[in-house]
């Protein structure tokens, strides 16, 4: 299994599209970390770049994020990876504590840009 995570820092990004760049976790067949590897995030919003066919790619099933639009969550789950929103905390944190079967998606989708803590000169329309 491989698992994405948006990542500013050592954090997990309040925004899929925002982040400086996604780690990348290799899990092994004892259900932990064996590996991982960054890839650069690219510029621009996320859900109108080529990220998630990139993740895709690469074998990512899973994507434990702080939060994204709509339009991010259904482009995501429509390439069968699954989204986990409402992540907060160091990355590899919450990586191993959805290992763990204590991290669970949230449901809840960024419905508009310029809140509290996020970029307000984002123009794409999720």
């Amino acid at each position: 299994m491989k698992i994405a995570v948006p990542t500013r820092g050592e954090r997990v990004d309040d925004h899929f599209g925002h982040c400086e760049y996604y780690t990348i976790y290799n899990i092994g067949e004892k259900n932990e970390v064996s590996g991982k590897e960054v890839i650069a995030s690219p510029q621009g919003c996320g859900c109108k770049s080529n990220i998630v066919d990139t993740l895709h790619q690469k074998g990512v099933s899973v994507m434990l994020a702080g939060n994204m639009g709509e339009g991010a969550y259904s482009l995501i789950s429509n390439y069968g990876i699954k989204v986990v929103r409402g992540c907060t905390g160091n990355s590899d944190k919450v990586v191993d504590s959805f290992l763990a079967g204590s991290v669970a998606d949230n449901k809840q989708s960024c419905s508009h840009h310029g809140h509290e803590g996020h970029d307000s000169g984002h123009q794409c329309n999720h």
